[in-house]
C-alpha cells in the first residue's frame, strides 16, 4: 500500500476535519477567549486525527503487504486466508471472512468435480474390462475358424484392443503413482513382451526385428514400460516403408548415471519442424494426415506423460525418409540399487 494512495482515499475526511477546525476558530472570534485556548481547540483535533490516520495507515499497509506477499509466494493461492493473522481493523476482518468463505466454496466445488471424475474413471475402467471379454471371445472363435475373412476381422480386433488399452492407460495416467510397482526387470524381457503383443502387425508389415545388447537390468514398472514400448513399436510399424528392408532395432547402452534403451527404425521419418511437437496431445503431423491409417496423436503423448510420471527420460530424433530413433532413459539410483540388491 502506497502512502499517496492512502491519502487520496482519506482526502474527503482530511478536508472535513480542516473545515471543522477553521469553522470552530471563526465561531470563537467574537468571544473573549485566551489565544492559547483557541490554538488548543484548533490543534488538538488535528493532532488526534493525525495519530489515528498514521496508526490506520500502518496497520493496513502491514496487513495488505503481507497479503500480497503470501499470494505471490503461495502455489495454492486459495489457502491465503489460512495464513493471514487476525487484522486489527474492520475491513480486514470482513476481507478475511470473505476469503475464507470463497476458499471453502472453491474446495467444495473441486471435491464435487473430483468425485465426479473418479466415478467416470471407475466407469471407464470397468467398461474397458468388460469389453475385453467379447474381444477375447471373438479372437478364440477366429482361431478355430481361420479364413482370409476371419484373419481380416482378427486384425481389426487387434486395433480395437490396442485402442481400448490406450484408453485404459489414459484413464490411469493421472494416478500412475497409485498403480505402479517399481522392481528390477530385464530389458530383454519387456522388449519381448511388447514385440509379442505386436507380432501379427509386424509380420503383416514384413518388419524385421533386431535385438542386441539388451541383457541389462533396470528398475521400473514392467506393465507401464511394456505399454510405452508397445506404442513406439506401433508407430514404427504404422509409418514403415512397407518393404522387405523395414526394420526395428533395439539395443541398450549403460552409462554412469543411467541406462539408455534405443529403438530405431528405417521408416518414413518425421519432418524436422515437427519433431519438437510429437509429444503434444493430438498432434499427428504430416504423416498422420497422409497415412491411410488415421492417427489420433495420443500414443506418443501418453508415452511422454507416463515416462514423466515414472521419472524416465524420453527423447526422439528423426530424419525424413531415413528413419526415427527413440531413446528411453532409465536413471540409476544408488539408493534403489542397494535396496533391491540386498
Amino acid at each position: 500500500m502506497e502512502f499517496k494512495d492512502f491519502v487520496k482515499d482519506k482526502l474527503l475526511y482530511i478536508l472535513l476535519i480542516i473545515f471543522a477546525v477553521i469553522t470552530s476558530e471563526i465561531l470563537l472570534i467574537p468571544f473573549d477567549i485566551p489565544i492559547f485556548i483557541k490554538i488548543y481547540i484548533g490543534i488538538i483535533p488535528i493532532i488526534m486525527y493525525l495519530i489515528c490516520f498514521f496508526m490506520e495507515f500502518y496497520n493496513k499497509r502491514k496487513y495488505y503487504n503481507n497479503l500480497k506477499e503470501y499470494i505471490n509466494e503461495l502455489g495454492e493461492k486459495y489457502l491465503v486466508s489460512e495464513l493471514l493473522g487476525n487484522p486489527g481493523f474492520l475491513e480486514g476482518k470482513i476481507l478475511r471472512e470473505i476469503l475464507q468463505e470463497t476458499g471453502k466454496s472453491m474446495l467444495e466445488n473441486v471435491d464435487k468435480y473430483k468425485y465426479a471424475q473418479e466415478d467416470y474413471k471407475e466407469y471407464i475402467e470397468l467398461w474397458i474390462h468388460e469389453i475385453k471379454l467379447p474381444i477375447a471371445t471373438g479372437k478364440m472363435i477366429i482361431e478355430n475358424n481361420k479364413t482370409e475373412i476371419t484373419e481380416s476381422i482378427n486384425e481389426e480386433l487387434d486395433k480395437i484392443d490396442n485402442y481400448i488399452e490406450q484408453a485404459l492407460f489414459y484413464a490411469r495416467s493421472n494416478t500412475v503413482e497409485k498403480d505402479y510397482y517399481i522392481k528390477k526387470v530385464n530389458l530383454k524381457e519387456i522388449i519381448n513382451m511388447a514385440i509379442l503383443k505386436n507380432k501379427r502387425n509386424l509380420i503383416q508389415n514384413k518388419i524385421n526385428i533386431d535385438i542386441h545388447d539388451v541383457e541389462i537390468d533396470v528398475y521400473t514398472d514392467s506393465k507401464w514400460c511394456v505399454f510405452i514400448l508397445n506404442q513406439i513399436i506401433q508407430n514404427s510399424s504404422k509409418y514403415s516403408k512397407k518393404d522387405e528392408n523395414s526394420k526395428i532395432e533395439f539395443y541398450a547402452e549403460k552409462k554412469k548415471d543411467n541406462v539408455i534403451l534405443y529403438i530405431k527404425d528405417n521408416g518414413i521419418g518425421i519432418k524436422k519442424g515437427e519433431i519438437t511437437r510429437v509429444f503434444e496431445k493430438g498432434f499427428t503431423g504430416e504423416n498422420g494426415r497422409i497415412n491411410k491409417q488415421k492417427a489420433t496423436g495420443i500414443g506418443l503423448y501418453l508415452c511422454k506423460k507416463l515416462c514423466d510420471k515414472l521419472s524416465l527420460g524420453l527423447e526422439l530424433n528423426s530424419e525424413k525418409d531415413i528413419g526415427t530413433e527413440v531413446r528411453i532413459i532409465f536413471p540409476k539410483s544408488s539408493f534403489i540399487n542397494e535396496t533391491f540388491e540386498k
